[in-house]
């Protein structure tokens, strides 16, 4: 007699399996996560332990010689700079980013100028028609490339033509949550589908030598969607970023077994496409006016790129018997407010009964602790109302005792403010290592903090 298939819930978040479903799961707390998924039963020889016998596994050791893997560039040195100077053959990158970001057009064009240089490769899509690709193409100017194009859901069938076009090197999958198993029984984007999909595509894609690029769908909170596994089983995962209110676009790596995980990649929105931006602190300073206070320009570190950005801040007089406000773009608010507490505890600005707005212009979101100087100079230039000098950047790690502490990589980020015209850097106390610390760029001069209480003028007070 045949076994009855077997139902069981899955976490889309943290994979942990229920045996009934259940609001929030119980291993990661998160609330309707929990999706519904069938078990095939193991038939009784399979299932005993002793049904197959293994073969010993040859042991290797740590040394020995290696060589690097080779990369293919994509022609766009942006994606080549995330993804750690090209794809690896057998490499398997996952995509995602909110609806509408700018992810297929980005892989569209990377794909056509790929295939401008001679390699073969395949764009297949679940989610638009051929013809749909073909009118993006136009658009994007990339309609003389010999891409081939597939619109497909079918997993089986995909995997086929692969089998049968062994000089394919890179496919794109548009996106993975279309994509349908029949041996699955359940609707594509759902756990079970996701992940047996994947799996297929991954193991094909290793078999045969290609790189492989999946498309991700996003969840409302920006974390990929379908099981968290799926960003296990692959090589590198990417994040596309960006407010659509701002034509800048953020590709970022969160996993890169070939390459650093902080590298970014800039990109501009246009109605051409999306261009590469090579100098991205202009064009984020670009707008930038040096007469108002609660400014401040903030040499930031991404990877090994180092970037300038604005920091504005605002604070007004708290509205309403509640508690003032605090609103961030682009910075941690927790930070803001151990920063507040900071200033307020240790350096006697009131701002207990104030509102304030912060904002890291040009949509890019600050995650080093280095930005606290420029964060905490923008908070005492918009109290006093006194602008920071135009020509001055800010960058250091603020403790809790107050004192500003070192940060990484002080002379890439001098470097490039000395490039961009600025000639006065506020930076952590400088701790000579070694012989003799390294010599400032030339013409600039270096403001060296101990403690945050020396921003503030004896005239600074806030209502």
């Amino acid at each position: 007699m045949a076994k009855k298939t077997s139902r069981q819930y899955v976490c889309k978040a943290c994979g942990a399996v229920h045996a009934k479903w259940a609001g929030q799961c119980d291993a990661c707390q998160e609330w309707n996560t929990l999706e519904e998924m069938a078990v095939e039963p193991l038939a009784a020889s399979s299932a005993s332990p002793r049904a197959g016998k293994g073969r010993r596994v040859q042991l290797h050791g740590l040394g020995g010689k290696v060589e690097l893997p080779p990369r293919t560039g994509t022609g766009i040195a942006e994606l080549d700079r995330v993804l750690g100077g090209g794809l690896v053959p057998a490499s398997v990158v996952l995509v995602g980013g909110d609806p509408g970001i700018g992810k297929s057009t980005l892989l569209l064009q990377a794909a056509s100028r790929l295939a401008g240089k001679g390699e073969r490769v395949l764009y297949i899509s679940g989610e638009e028609a051929v013809d749909q690709i073909r009118l993006r193409a136009i658009r994007l100017g990339v309609v003389e490339s010999s891409l081939d194009l597939a619109a497909s859901i079918n997993v089986a069938d995909i995997v086929a033509t692969l089998e049968a076009e062994p000089d394919v090197k890179v496919v794109v999958i548009d996106s993975i949550q279309t994509m349908w198993l029949e041996t699955v029984d359940s609707a594509p984007g759902t756990v079970s589908q996701v992940r047996a999909c994947a799996f297929e595509l991954i193991r094909a894609a290793k078999r045969r030598g290609f790189s492989l690029i999946l498309v991700g769908h996003v969840t409302k909170e920006g974390a990929l969607a379908g099981p968290r596994v799926l960003e296990h089983m692959v090589d590198a995962v990417m994040y596309f970023e960006g407010d659509r209110g701002h034509q800048f676009r953020i590709l970022r790596a969160a996993k890169n077994r070939y390459g650093a995980t902080d590298e970014i990649g800039v990109f501009a929105m246009t109605d051409r496409g999306l261009e590469e931006v090579s100098n991205p602190s202009a064009l984020f300073l670009a707008e930038r006016r040096g007469n108002i206070a609660g400014s401040a320009v903030f040499a930031g570190l991404e990877g090994s790129r180092p970037v300038l950005l604005e920091v504005q801040a605002l604070l007004s007089p708290k509205g309403g018997d509640g508690a003032p406000r605090r609103a961030v773009v682009g910075w941690d608010s927790g930070r803001l407010a151990m920063l507040l507490a900071v200033l307020e505890t240790r350096c006697g600005l009131k701002l207990s009964g104030m509102d304030v707005y912060l904002n890291v212009a040009g949509g890019l979101r600050v995650v080093e602790p280095a930005a606290d100087l420029a964060v905490a100079a923008a908070l005492v230039s918009a109290a006093s109302g006194v602008p920071t000098s135009p020509g001055a950047v800010y960058f250091g790690e603020v403790g809790l005792s107050g004192e500003v502490r070192q940060v990484s990589q002080a002379d890439a980020r001098l470097k490039e403010a000395a490039k961009l015209g600025f000639t006065q850097a506020v930076l952590p106390r400088r701790i000579a290592r070694g012989s003799a610390r390294s010599r400032p760029p030339e013409g600039m001069s270096l403001l060296e903090l101990g403690h945050i209480s020396d921003l503030v003028g004896p005239d600074v007070e806030a209502e």
